[in-house]
């Protein structure tokens, strides 16, 4: 999760082709106001200004911006089935990355995009191990049912 939501983010929207499926966990997706929501400040010296350095290189690898705009993106059908997680109370990552990627994965079509946001909890998604718990089974159940459903076992291979 996190900057590892900001990984998955950059492979869903640079290489889907790559994918069967995703998980997505309270991840950093729009780099061009990152800056402005809870923590995000204090990570300008990582990422750089958004004011700035928009132009020049964040809008590049911001997966928000990426979507309807890279040509790998711009019909949705092609990025794998992908879960989305966030925690209502996270003090770092504010939930509106994973609630506006989604959002606009839906407004573009996708039939694929799978959300949920825990209540509780904070920047790991859960308060307690029950929570933990649940959010494991939740992300593994969604990895087992896509990939199980997916290509054949030399298609796999074949895209690795």
């Amino acid at each position: 999760g996190s900057n590892g939501g900001l990984m998955v983010g950059n492979m869903l929207t640079h290489f889907p082709e790559c994918f069967d499926a995703a998980v997505c966990q309270v991840p950093l997706l729009d780099m061009r106001r990152f800056h402005k929501l809870l923590a995000g400040a204090s990570w300008m010296a990582e990422y750089g200004n958004p004011d700035e350095d928009w132009e020049s290189w964040l809008e590049r690898y911001s997966p928000y911006h990426q979507l309807g705009w890279r040509q790998c993106c711009a019909d949705v059908s092609s990025l794998p089935p992908t879960l989305f997680t966030t925690s209502t109370r996270d003090d770092r990552v504010h939930p509106a990355h994973a609630r506006k990627m989604v959002a606009k994965l839906l407004d573009l079509g996708s039939d694929k995009t799978f959300y949920y946001e825990n209540i509780e909890g904070g920047h790991g998604g859960a308060a307690n191990n029950e929570q933990r718990s649940f959010m494991k089974t939740l992300e593994y159940s969604f990895l087992w049912k896509m990939l199980s459903a997916s290509d054949s076992d030399d298609d796999k291979a074949a895209k690795l």
